[in-house]
């Protein structure tokens, strides 16, 4: 797959590592294109080989995934500045509207989620899927905690779009976890909300812990 990320700080690295890693050509773009670059010449460092480069917003219609690895509000203006061009495009929403002051709230209301919103904010046709929003970046770069594959939880309401996020998870050594349509991203977002509160009170876990369903 040709995977078009959005941002260019740790979770960017963490998710262009694990896309690599499945032999997946990366694009990356950001606010600054030395950042991009930076960010591409590292992950061509840490993996021999892999398809990676910086990246200009107009590429993103050559992508088969793009992954917005950036904050709740600068994605809603992603989706909006890129508009039509993501039209008929699987875009992954990693992003987590929490009161990041506090960490006991999320900013979205009850009855919605971060990512429903940026899908009633995204062009008509674009296949909104809430993913990763649940892992840290070290644990990404490992792929995995205490010997264990990461999970990570998959909502959406077009399962082609599901399906492909699946794929590029596991492809990258990692474990999907498809959870249902799109509705069920307020869970996934509140759920890490908790998991995040925990990294950091006293003995917490130093961002490097993941949630795992674990079963016989």
């Amino acid at each position: 797959m040709r995977v078009f990320i959005v941002g260019t700080g740790n979770m960017a690295g963490g998710i262009a590592t694990r896309a690599l890693a499945g032999g997946h050509t990366v694009r990356l773009v950001g606010t600054d294109p030395a950042k991009a670059a930076t960010l591409a010449d590292a992950l061509a460092r840490r993996t021999p080989g892999a398809d990676v480069a910086p990246a200009v917003p107009d590429a993103v219609g050559s992508a088969d995934v793009v992954v917005l690895a950036v904050p709740f509000d600068a994605a809603r203006e992603v989706v909006t500045e890129y508009g039509d061009r993501l039209s008929g495009k699987t875009v992954v929403d990693i992003s987590n509207p929490v009161d990041f002051s506090t960490f006991d709230s999320l900013t979205v209301p009850a009855d919605s989620s971060g990512a429903q919103q940026l899908a009633e904010a995204a062009a008509p046709g674009t296949h909104l899927v809430k993913a990763f929003n649940t892992t840290f970046a070290g644990a990404l770069v490992a792929g995995e905690v205490g010997g264990l594959p990461l999970d990570v939880f998959i909502a959406g309401d077009n399962a082609a779009a599901r399906d492909q996020v699946a794929e590029l998870v596991s492809s990258g050594g990692l474990n999907p976890v498809v959870v249902g349509g799109l509705r069920h991203a307020r869970e996934l977002e509140g759920m890490q909300l908790l998991h995040m509160a925990l990294q950091t009170r006293p003995g917490g876990h130093g961002w490097m812990s993941a949630i795992k369903i674990v079963a016989p």
